[in-house]
C-alpha cells in the first residue's frame, strides 16, 4: 500500500512500504537485478516521473500508434533560425504538453538552447505537485 512518507531523512515523497513492489520500467530498457525482474524498474514515484518526462520530451507528436496526440513537436524547430521567438514557442509547446500529459508535474525551470550542430538542448527542472520541495531535473537532446 502506497503512503506519503513524511520522514525527511529518507525519501520525502510517495513510496511503497513493500520493497519488492516496483512502479514502472526504467528506460532505456536494460536488464534488471533478480529483485526487479527481467527489466530494470523504478521503485519511487519521482524516479518513474523522471522517466516519463524524458520519454515525453523524446516522443515526437504523432509518433505513437493509437495515441497521435502524445508527444512534443520539437523536430520542426531543428532547422529554423534560433531566436527568442522560436525559443519561446518551444517552451510554450513543452509547457502545454506537460499540462495535458503530466498534470501532476510542476515545471520549476525550463531552458532551451540550440547547438551549432542543429540539436536542441532542453533542460527541465520539475517537482511533483504533491510535494514541490523535492526538485528533479532532466536534460534532453533532440536531433543530431
Amino acid at each position: 500500500m502506497a503512503v506519503r512518507d513524511t520522514n525527511k531523512t529518507k525519501k520525502p515523497y510517495i513510496v511503497d512500504r513493500d520493497e519488492d513492489v516496483f512502479i514502472g520500467l526504467d528506460f532505456p530498457l536494460h536488464r534488471g537485478d533478480d529483485r526487479s525482474g527481467m527489466f530494470a524498474s523504478t521503485s519511487t514515484t519521482l524516479e518513474a516521473v523522471k522517466v516519463n518526462v524524458t520519454n515525453l520530451l523524446q516522443t515526437e507528436l504523432g509518433e505513437r500508434v493509437m495515441q497521435p496526440n502524445l508527444g512534443v513537436q520539437l523536430k520542426q524547430y531543428l532547422f529554423e533560425p534560433f531566436d527568442e521567438d522560436i525559443k519561446m514557442a518551444i517552451q510554450n509547446n513543452i509547457i502545454d504538453t506537460f499540462s495535458i500529459w503530466l498534470p501532476f508535474v510542476t515545471i520549476v525551470a525550463l531552458d532551451v538552447e540550440m547547438s551549432e550542430a542543429n540539436t536542441l538542448k532542453i533542460f527541465v527542472e520539475f517537482a511533483l505537485n504533491i510535494d514541490t520541495t523535492i526538485v528533479e531535473s532532466v536534460q534532453g537532446i533532440i536531433g543530431g
